[in-house]
Parts: structure tokens; C-alpha cells; sequence
């Protein structure tokens, strides 16, 4: 099983899969947590541990846990397996679709950003409007709904006419699948979980905006891309690099011999300038030429 998971963070165009992967690991831990920590009588133990990472409504209690603004997004309900099953759910049909014409990075930063936006909305509410703050819940806010409900919604505004085969109804397009889910948590949003579907809108709102920025060439989320590719760079060895030195004659000779092979044969650089903008955008952004370098480099 081990095995299995770290391939999947190896593969490109896979952070779906990684993301789902790492929710049901955070699950997973927080339940063994709860249910040795309720057996032995010390409950407050884990009550402590999960309020350190769910996200509170009074502002006052954010601002001395701002980092729960992201940790609520990957921490889900222990009374119900439903929670993170329906999550996981929407997010991998959803997900998968979403990294096909925009790739890997650009799902993960939404995911982020839908979970920023649901997490600023839930704060919003419960301290500006009376009644939220008449209804201030005890416990934080958990779950990765906001971010989900940023890539349905984002998904569906890329995609409208796109179908889906649902159970027992057929086909369905994704547009529809996402305007239901946003009519269900508005008429929540008054409800017993009221802060939940409110963050629900406020992630389906940035999976709206970040779409109709990208398709005007406005990228919302390269910050998030840049700062996860400057964490990764600190945990990848860089090759060392080898000088020689060699006569002037004999470095031209080899210049003018290399140039016509340069144009034939794509360098390391190239393979991984072609593998980054599939990982960025697609595999469909590629041009012919690049194509085929790297159906070239495949053949080694």
C-alpha cells in the first residue's frame, strides 16, 4: 500500500489522486486519535489536537490560528464516513476532468484557493452579519467542501456541455450538476450548517473567478505554484555540474558539428521544459513539434 501511494506522487497530472490521498491520511489519523483517546477517558486530548486545526468562527480566535485557514480544508467530520466519501468523490470526477485541459498544478492551487475563499467567507459571515453572530458555533469548521465546490464550479465553467453518466438519471451535463449544488447550500446556508454551506459559496465563487481569469490570461493562482515549486526544489538534488576546458579550435570544431544534430535531437532542458508545460497546462498545449520530441525522447 505504501508503495502504491508513493508511486502516486510520482506521476504526472495526478494531484487528484495526491490530494485525495492526503485527506484520507489526515482521516485516518485523526480517527485512530479519537477513538484511543475516547477509550482511555482523555477525550480532551484529542479535542485539543482538533481545534488546532479546524478552523473557529470568532475572529479573535482566528487570528491566534491563522494557519487553520488551509488545515480545515484537509480535516473532515469523524461522526459520519459520508463527509470525506462524498467529497472524495465529487473532487476525484470532477478533478480528473479539470487536470486533463489545465494540468496538475493549476488544480492544486484551486483547491487552495476554493479552500482560502471558503474559509475568508465562514469568517465573514459569523462576524458581520447578526444572524451568524447570534449563531456562533461552538466547535470550527472542517472539511474540504469549499475546495471542492471551487472545482465542480470551475470545472462546470470550463466546461459546461460536458456529460456526465449519473446512476439511475443518464446523462447529465456537468453545468447543471454544479448549479443543483450551489441551489442546495444557498437554501442551507440558513441551516443547522449554515457556516458550512456558506463556505461552500464562497469556494464555488472563486472556482467561477479563476476560470474567467485564466481565460482572459489572468493565472490567480501562480503564486501558489511557484511558492510549492521553490518547497520541492529544497528536497530535489541538482545534478553537479562538470567543467572542462578545452582549445579554442576544438570547441568551434564541435560547435559547428553539433548544430545540425541540435536540430534533430531535443537536449534534457527541452524534455523537461515539454514535460513542466504538460504538468502546467495539458498535454493538448503541446505543439506538433514539441509532440514529437517528446515521442522521440520516449523511444531511448
Amino acid at each position: 500500500m505504501f508503495e502504491e501511494f508513493k508511486n502516486a506522487f510520482q506521476k504526472p497530472n495526478h494531484s487528484h489522486v495526491q490530494l485525495i490521498i492526503i485527506n484520507v491520511v489526515v482521516f485516518l489519523t485523526l480517527a485512530v486519535f479519537y477513538v484511543f483517546t475516547t477509550a482511555s477517558g482523555y477525550s480532551h486530548i484529542f479535542e485539543v489536537i482538533h481545534a488546532q486545526v479546524a478552523i473557529p468562527a470568532p475572529i479573535s480566535s482566528f487570528l491566534a490560528k491563522p494557519w487553520t485557514i488551509l488545515t480545515y480544508a484537509f480535516v473532515h467530520d469523524l461522526t459520519s464516513i459520508f463527509h470525506i466519501l462524498f467529497n472524495m468523490l465529487v473532487f476525484y470526477w470532477f478533478g480528473k476532468l479539470f487536470i486533463e485541459y489545465l494540468g496538475s498544478d493549476k488544480l492544486i492551487a484551486l483547491y487552495i484557493l476554493g479552500a482560502i475563499a471558503g474559509g475568508v467567507s465562514y469568517l465573514l459571515v459569523y462576524n458581520t452579519i447578526p444572524f451568524y453572530t447570534e449563531r456562533i458555533p461552538v466547535h470550527g469548521m472542517v472539511g474540504a467542501s469549499a475546495a471542492v465546490y471551487a472545482t465542480l464550479v470551475a470545472t462546470a465553467t470550463l466546461l459546461p456541455d460536458y456529460t456526465f453518466f449519473l446512476l439511475f438519471i443518464g446523462p447529465v451535463r456537468i453545468k447543471y450538476i454544479a448549479l443543483i449544488y450551489i441551489v442546495i447550500s444557498f437554501i442551507g446556508s440558513i441551516g443547522n450548517n449554515a457556516g458550512g454551506n456558506v463556505a461552500h459559496l464562497g469556494g464555488a465563487l472563486m472556482g467561477y473567478i479563476y476560470i474567467k481569469q485564466l481565460q482572459v490570461g489572468v493565472n490567480w493562482g501562480s503564486w501558489i505554484t511557484a511558492t510549492l515549486s521553490w518547497i520541492r526544489g529544497l528536497f530535489t538534488s541538482q545534478p553537479k555540474v562538470k567543467v572542462t576546458y578545452r582549445s579554442t579550435a576544438s570547441a568551434s570544431k564541435e560547435s559547428n558539428t553539433a548544430r545540425p544534430a541540435s536540430k534533430s535531437k531535443a537536449s534534457q532542458d527541452e524534455i523537461d521544459a515539454i514535460l513542466d508545460k504538460i504538468s502546467d497546462r495539458g498535454y493538448e498545449s503541446l505543439t506538433k513539434e514539441e509532440k514529437e520530441k517528446l515521442f522521440n525522447a520516449s523511444k531511448k
